[in-house]
């Protein structure tokens, strides 16, 4: 029996650090789950929490009630210390606050927790395998990358692994050892995917050894690192080694049997073992990696609108805790932090007549809230010409699909088109989708390009609702060409020019910009025109309305976790 990723995470929780599954709620999951429960130790711990749990109940500290009671100072260990040695499960992962992400992180790292806060010190060993259950829908929806990076299997389950007996294993895992040349191999076949961690190397020299202790194998065979490789690595991939190979020579055919001789077949030399391991890991790799290897970038360089940043103390939203502070004006009192923040000082406190506790000015707690950003996504598009007029209908349905999605955000959506002399604002930010259709529907094309005119006609636009307080994100749809000048006078070079100088003047604005090049070929004119606006470039010769929203939506939502 191959072994699963249930039986390696069951056999080494801690080493192997634990799994995101990628799958909503549903029976496959819970099966999946089901085995991985059964094949644990009996009297391994198994948590689950929700995806914003207070720090006060992640990392411990004062037991409230107990220390009302008592009228001194009572530690209580949180989470983290009670799943020592067991399996943490994290409910929609996607969702996780980034200080919860930040807690479980250093738990993880450091395999203790030491707090210290209302006056008492805890420590508490904290080693434990974390299951991260995403939901995400979107590509973009994931949960924090710290915590898939300490995590050595990300996988999707299909159907339930058949539970085994894991107590033999359990005590040969610590005797199987790696020879050198596979150890060198697996290093090898990660470079060779893109794999840049060095934690997935050690994860998958992990599950390698606990894959030939499931065997009953003293030594890893190339089997254990193939299906190591097939884990670990392959998820990880970002680039396909088999597009990249150059045409090698044909191998020299085997040799023929010779019934006269007993000789064993050799050892497979490192850069065979190499190969094997890449084929394991090629056949594994995630479907569309080239999309997803695009809007992981996409994410990652679109953020950080200044306006329209989250508001940390709004007095509606989510709620973010509390902070020191006086319950004056619209500051809303938080009594559970307030009285955690007096009892320890009690015993020292005089307490007013027929008072059970002394509360004090310094004691004051407020709530916080953190209100979602509010973003709108200006679309440029060039309408210009016949090389704009097949791309049109494309820029139409992702202008759709993303009010669609808008509508529900509550966000907004603008649509300028340059064409002719000047540039038009056809839409003014909005969320209503029926003037949008509208809108979509009277969008004309031909004639000039009037691109610096369209740039400047954005950035205006964004200007205007950031100082309104909200985030803005240009997408600009062009091929990057320019033939009309900022007043309105022909000429290729002259237009060019103050084509570049309004790109220049959107990323000194510090407006985030993505642009999608339209040119059935990606153009120097269009990367050019990106790196000037410090933009996302996106080339999409073959692009469609969906992919277009897909990747708006990846800054968008990047946008709103500024």
């Amino acid at each position: 029996m191959t072994p699963d990723a249930a039986h390696l995470l069951a056999l080494d929780p801690v080493g192997l650090g634990g799994v995101a599954l990628r799958a909503p709620f549903g029976p496959a999951r819970d099966a999946w789950l089901a085995a991985l429960r059964t094949m644990l130790p009996d009297a391994a711990p198994w948590r689950r929490i929700p995806p914003d749990l207070p720090d006060n109940r992640l990392l411990g500290g004062l037991d409230l009630t107990a220390t009302l009671s008592l009228g001194k100072p009572v530690a209580e260990h949180g989470v983290l210390a009670a799943v020592d040695q067991g399996v943490l499960l994290v409910a929609m992962a996607e969702r996780m606050a980034p200080s919860t992400a930040a807690r479980i992180t250093a738990a993880m790292d450091q395999q203790d927790i030491t707090v210290e806060r209302e006056g008492l010190r805890l420590t508490a060993p904290t080693r434990f395998a974390l299951v991260l259950l995403d939901e995400g829908i979107e590509p973009e929806e994931r949960p924090p990358a710290a915590l898939l990076e300490r995590l050595a299997f990300r996988l999707t389950p299909e159907t339930a692994p058949e539970p085994i007996d894991l107590s033999e294993a359990r005590a040969l895992l610590p005797r199987v050892t790696m020879p050198m040349e596979m150890l060198e191999a697996l290093v090898a076949a990660a470079a060779a995917l893109g794999v840049a961690s060095p934690r997935a190397t050690l994860f998958a020299i992990r599950a390698a050894r606990a894959a030939a202790a499931i065997a009953g194998r003293r030594v890893v065979a190339d089997d254990d690192a193939a299906l190591a490789a097939t884990l670990v690595l392959a998820p990880r991939a970002t680039r396909n080694p088999a597009a990249e190979q150059d045409e090698s020579p044909p191998p020299p055919p085997p040799p023929e049997d010779n019934p006269d001789t007993d000789e064993t077949p050799p050892p497979p030399s490192p850069d065979q073992l190499q190969e094997l391991l890449l084929a394991a890991a090629a056949a594994n790799l995630p479907a569309h990696l080239l999309d997803e290897a695009q809007l992981k970038a996409l994410s990652s360089r679109a953020g950080g609108g200044r306006a329209g940043a989250a508001r940390q103390h709004a007095q509606t939203g989510r709620p973010m805790g509390a902070r020191a502070g006086e319950p004056r004006g619209n500051n809303r009192l938080a009594v559970l932090d307030t009285l955690r923040a007096a009892a320890p000082w009690q015993a020292l406190r005089k307490r007013p007549p027929h008072a059970r506790i002394a509360i004090r000015r310094e004691d004051f707690r407020i709530r916080q809230f953190k209100r979602r950003n509010e973003t709108t996504s200006i679309f440029a598009v060039d309408a210009s010409g016949s090389s704009a007029l097949h791309r049109l209908a494309e820029a139409k349905g992702a202008v759709e699909l993303l009010l669609a999605d808008c509508y529900v955000r509550r966000d907004r959506v603008a649509l300028v088109a340059f064409r002719g002399q000047a540039a038009e604002v056809l839409l003014p930010p909005t969320h209503a989708l029926a003037r949008a259709k509208r809108s979509l529907a009277a969008l004309p094309g031909g004639g000039p390009t009037p691109l610096a005119s369209g740039l400047d006609a954005a950035l205006e636009l964004a200007r205007a609702e950031e100082r309104a307080g909200r985030a803005a994100l240009v997408v600009i749809m062009t091929d990057g060409r320019a033939n009309i000048a900022r007043d309105g006078t022909p000429g290729a070079a002259r237009a060019q020019q103050d084509a570049m100088e309004a790109a220049r003047a959107l990323r000194l604005a510090g407006v985030s910009a993505i642009l999608l090049d339209t040119a059935p070929r990606p153009q120097p004119a269009a990367r050019a025109l990106a790196d000037a606006a410090g933009a996302v470039y996106l080339p999409m010769p073959a692009a469609d309305a969906q992919r277009m929203s897909r990747a708006v939506g990846a800054a968008v939502q990047r946008l709103e976790a500024a």
